[in-house]
């Protein structure tokens, strides 16, 4: 049986919106947002992105594994590949950095100004972009995840594979939890992980290979319940759920057009958002 993640009904203003206006409201203000790189106009982003999380009436119990994974790849993202290592584009945006601090033993390293701005920026625009998609899987209904992906112009195999897609994570975490708490009724000790690398991955077996088996097996019976429902002779289907738009839906489509439209127009036309950051930090 396949699960999702903790969905629960919450009569919130977000989920009155139909999903498929909310998945291109997330996916057109991304290419929004990506078009920018001016933290006053990802501030704005981020805000929008925040109050969407607020309306949602989602609680940080029920998000934070998902704020500390997200925590984690921002720390490496902006720490390691910015601050560190100075690459991506931040060598494009800085022509001649303020350097506050420089050695060159026994590396090289100098650290500006506006690197440490454009860390922020960074932060700013990850959050902006997060924030936007951490609260799908946590208030969209699982039941209308294929006719969600059907109605956005998906196929029927398409829009079914996104569905599965989106139940793996969540049936693999509870599939590992049930055969962790069958061992540790067997006398399987977790903590007791020493020697080397590869002593440490044999006693993983007890764990990885029930996982691993169980996952394929559970992949061949549901390809073989859609054979016997003959998913694959190319009729067309019908699906179970059906949904419609509504007035609110357009307007919420209209909005994210417009924003695109203008994410395009002011930095290549106008020259407005690109990397700015303010003069009072400048020496």
């Amino acid at each position: 049986m396949i699960v999702t993640f903790g969905y629960r009904p919450r009569e919130s203003i977000v989920e009155k919106f139909d999903p498929r206006a909310r998945w291109i409201f997330s996916i057109l203000s991304l290419f929004t947002i990506v078009n920018f790189w001016d933290i006053r106009f990802l501030l704005y982003f981020m805000v929008v992105s925040l109050v969407q999380y607020r309306l949602t009436r989602l609680t940080w119990k029920e998000t934070r594994r998902a704020w500390m994974f997200i925590f984690f790849l921002m720390f490496v993202m902006i720490f390691i590949n910015t601050i560190i290592t100075s690459a991506g584009t931040i060598s494009d945006v800085i022509r001649e950095p303020h350097v506050i601090l420089e050695f060159y033993r026994p590396f090289h390293f100098a650290l500006s100004i506006e690197r440490l701005w454009f860390a922020l920026t960074q932060i700013v625009r990850i959050l902006a972009i997060t924030s936007l998609f951490l609260v799908i899987p946590f208030t969209m209904d699982p039941r209308r995840y294929g006719v969600t992906f059907k109605g956005l112009g998906f196929g029927d195999k398409l829009a079914f594979t996104m569905d599965l897609a989106f139940r793996f994570v969540p049936t693999l975490a509870r599939d590992f939890s049930i055969t962790l708490d069958a061992q540790k009724a067997r006398g399987y000790e977790l903590e007791k992980f020493d020697g080397n690398i590869f002593k440490k991955i044999a006693r993983m077996a007890p764990l990885l290979i029930p996982v691993t088996m169980n996952s394929l097996l559970s992949g061949e019976d549901m390809v073989n319940a859609m054979d016997l429902r003959s998913f694959s002779s190319g009729e067309k289907r019908t699906w179970l759920h059906t949904l419609q738009y509504q007035p609110r839906d357009y307007v919420l489509i209209a909005y994210s057009v417009v924003m695109l439209v203008v994410s395009f127009i002011l930095p290549h036309y106008f020259g407005i958002g690109n990397f700015w950051m303010p003069d009072f930090l400048l020496p």
